[in-house]
């Protein structure tokens, strides 16, 4: 019998699980023993994958802004926020649908169902979100006229990102489930804005125009290159671990859960990127570029919630499958404390030294200084609930999670339609921040009523995971 076969979730191929010395530094690291030991040594290793990322990242972001001056950097930005978008949509709910089956599949020992989600989710994945790029195609050959010129040869160009980046997501929810963070994590997170780096440092090099199309054919550089990377890996994984064998399939399943799931995803990209798309309609490019280094900066913070959420999905949907209620309420509080704390650590030196991380892109960049407090002020109080969009996703209830997020996205496309004509940039900051922390709560609220478990980290007690009593 094959490793798989034998012990269902037990072992992790050597090529996709991090060194041993590694592992047993981040053990060191975390501080825990037993169950949640493994949880905190993924946590730690998220959230140092996503720290070497954001540095990378912001490496980049701020030789593009240089590089490329303002207005062509704001192009960018606006239409890279369409593949967030559309991305985000591709999978049709699959990706987070796979973080839930796969490791509810391999506990529960059905590796029929196992292969066929493997094989077939990808397969849906990658050809909704094709054919999302031809749409794309089509709408910009019949109603390119409508939009300013210069968004067109970029958006373009953008979408043939589309299949590989939703390829890269879907191949990031298999690996999560599996609970191996190597392979989730760093094809998105390291190789591919690395990947975008060195291409545009070439370009610079060769004496190409810095222009938005020039910055969109790095960014299809970088996103097929990872994804063929990630997919070679996974496969590797999945080969050592399980044995091939009959494939079983309840797509219908799938889809009805995935369903839900798009939903949540769509939200939350519209929740997330509303207030770019809303301020690219009344100001230029050059202060669309100004507001989002205030928003890459500050949205640092997020890294402690990806971090955690990312560990700790996996915990729960097993803990939850095998009906382990008290350690299920450990493993939420466990989730918020290490959401919350940090967050509020992280806020406050970004905060210090945002006005001159700011000027780092140029100095009309620093007049968004304000923002960023504004938008700290969402941050920490999504934070002070943990991973609550996941614990709901997780745990069946993502009908609950998507209607708050439609609430979420309503009340923010409505909050910025209203406030930035009249307050800019800050308008836009104060829409995003009210809307966040409005979604942040009324999910901690429905985990509450719905699920019986307490996720504020005001509410929850460290004690065997058992709920203070309430007076």
């Amino acid at each position: 019998m094959s490793l798989g076969e034998a012990a269902p979730g037990a072992g992790r191929p050597p090529f996709v699980a991090p060194p041993a010395a590694f592992d047993r530094l981040l053990g060191r690291l975390s501080g825990a023993e037993g169950d949640n030991a493994a949880t905190h040594r993924a946590a730690l290793f998220a959230f140092l994958v996503r720290i070497a990322s954001a540095g990378i990242a912001f490496v980049t972001q701020i030789l593009l802004a240089r590089w490329m001056g303002s207005f062509e950097y704001g192009i960018f930005v606006f239409v890279w926020v369409w593949v967030l978008i559309l991305g985000g949509l591709a999978p049709l709910g699959l990706s987070v649908s796979c973080n839930r089956f796969v490791p509810q599949y391999r506990e529960r020992g059905q590796l029929a169902l196992l292969r066929g989600l493997l094989a077939r989710a990808p397969l849906i994945a990658v050809s909704a979100s094709t054919l999302t790029a031809l749409a794309g195609f089509a709408g910009l050959y019949w109603f390119g006229h409508m939009v300013s010129s210069y968004y067109v040869l970029p958006a373009f160009l953008i979408l043939f990102c589309l299949p590989m980046y939703t390829l890269v997501d879907i191949q990031d929810s298999i690996a999560r489930g599996y609970g191996w963070m190597r392979v989730a994590l760093l094809p998105p997170y390291i190789l591919r804005p690395a990947l975008l780096l060195l291409a545009m440092a070439g370009a610079f090099a060769a004496g190409m125009e810095m222009t938005a199309a020039t910055a969109a054919g790095a960014a299809i550089f970088s996103c097929w290159v990872s994804a063929m990377i990630q997919a070679w890996r996974l496969k590797r994984g999945v080969a050592a671990d399980m044995d091939p064998g009959p494939r079983a399939y309840q797509t219908g399943l799938w889809v009805r859960t995935a369903l839900p799931l798009l939903l949540v995803n769509g939200f939350e990209m519209l929740l997330q990127n509303t207030d770019i798309l809303v301020l690219s309609r009344y100001v230029d490019p050059s202060q669309v570029a100004v507001y989002f280094a205030a928003v890459k900066i500050i949205s640092l913070v997020a890294l402690v919630h990806f971090a955690v959420g990312a560990a700790s999905a996996k915990r729960f949907s097993a803990l939850n499958a095998r009906g382990e209620r008290d350690e299920l309420q450990g493993a939420v509080y466990d989730a918020v404390k290490w959401t919350f704390w940090p967050s509020l650590a992280g806020a406050a030196v970004l905060l210090v030294f945002g006005k001159p991380l700011l000027w780092l892109f140029g100095a009309e960049f620093t007049s968004s200084y304000p923002v960023m407090f504004v938008l700290a002020a969402g941050l920490l109080i999504r934070a002070a609930v943990g991973p609550v969009e996941l614990i709901l996703n997780m745990l069946g209830e993502q009908k609950t999670c998507a209607a708050v997020l439609f609430g979420s996205a309503g009340l923010n496309l409505a909050l910025n339609f209203a406030l930035i004509p009249a307050y800019g940039l800050m308008g836009a900051g104060v829409a995003t921040a009210v809307s966040m922390a409005f979604g942040a709560v009324t999910m901690a609220v429905a985990v509450r009523m719905r699920l019986g478990l307490n996720c504020r980290v005001w509410c929850v007690s460290p004690i065997s995971g058992n709920r203070l009593s309430e007076k």
